[in-house]
């Protein structure tokens, strides 16, 4: 027998080896069988109770996170304006564009009424854009996506020094540049 046959035979059976395609993986079958079992009662959730900033309330509307995750975070809408208190412009002011869903509409709502509500969950304020206003009360808020918003700003009554708050429900759409001028 010549010397290179048996060191062919173990390369060929392994060539065969990696020549062949993979067997098909066994399927098992898995059967269900039902059994009687005593149901166990959930353990009930327990929220640990929420600090509310003095002078503020409590939110009475949950957050609704189906509401929120069918909202865009950004776009390329833009809002401008300028942001007027008994006709004096507000330097340095916050002006926000929230969407409008159940939950900012409680705020919003309250927030006219002069109540001041505990801040939003973080969860919506990922949805919410803000910025401030220049030395003239102008403002511009860029990267927003198409919808309904409320936009908001706040700054002291030139005549008391109380607190003002202005919203503006406004509707935009994608690549929009809209103006919208906040006053009171």
């Amino acid at each position: 027998m010549k010397r290179w046959i048996p060191m062919l035979l173990p390369g060929l059976l392994l060539a065969g080896c990696e020549i062949l395609p993979p067997a098909p993986a066994p399927t098992d079958r898995i059967e269900v069988v039902d059994r009687e079992v005593e149901p166990r009662e959930a353990p009930e959730r327990v929220e640990a109770p929420r600090e509310v900033p003095p002078g503020r309330v409590a939110r009475q509307v949950a957050f609704p996170a189906e509401e929120y995750a069918a909202l865009e975070k950004q776009g390329s809408a833009v809002v401008s304006g300028r942001l007027t208190l008994g006709g004096q412009p507000v330097a340095g002011a916050g002006i926000s564009a929230a969407p409008i869903t159940t939950y900012s509409a409680e705020a919003a709502e309250k927030a006219l009424a002069g109540i001041a509500v505990e801040p939003a969950d973080p969860r919506a304020r990922e949805y919410t854009h803000t910025t401030r206003t220049d030395g003239s009360g102008r403002f511009r808020i860029s990267g927003l996506p198409g919808g309904d918003f409320y936009l908001s700003g706040a700054g002291p009554d030139p005549d008391s020094g109380e607190p003002r708050v202005v919203i503006r429900q406004i509707q935009l759409r994608n690549g929009q540049h809209l103006e919208a001028n906040l006053s009171r």
